[in-house]
């Protein structure tokens, strides 16, 4: 079971984990053992609300798969058990991501005040251009 937040937490049957083969150095060993871990979630089978899918469908990117299936793949470690715990936290800080609504943003309008100070300043602006101009046949 993983923890995502104090009220949520993921199931070990939401989830699938597979041991292969990571790539890179290790000498004789890489050939035998089976340390990386490929972690499967399916987005569209969990216990996520709605809107949180949805925001962890955006957040997945290429690692959603066709078929809705969020795939983290960890190697990062020669240790199977902290690639596993690696792929485990990744999966929580996503879908805690995902958990979390963004506030709505509500318009506003500019103060009087402001609105008096922009065009004092474009007038003030436009006085300084005038003047470096050459002077014209009326002058």
């Amino acid at each position: 079971m993983i923890q995502v937040t104090p009220t949520f937490t993921i199931s070990d049957d939401e989830f699938t984990e597979r041991m292969v083969k990571a790539s890179g150095p290790g000498g004789q060993h890489v050939n035998k053992s089976s340390n990386a871990v490929e972690l499967r979630f399916d987005v569209g089978a969990s216990t996520l609300p709605d809107d949180a899918k949805e925001r962890l469908r955006r957040l997945a990117g290429s690692r959603l798969s066709g078929d809705d299936v969020l795939i983290l793949f960890s190697q990062g470690s020669r240790s199977l058990e902290m690639n596993r715990q690696e792929a485990r936290s990744r999966l929580a800080d996503l879908v805690r991501q995902a958990l979390h609504r963004p506030k709505s943003r509500r318009p506003t309008k500019p103060t009087y005040s402001s609105k008096l100070k922009r065009l004092e300043g474009k007038t003030r602006r436009s006085g300084v251009k005038s003047m470096r101009s050459k002077p014209g046949k009326e002058d």
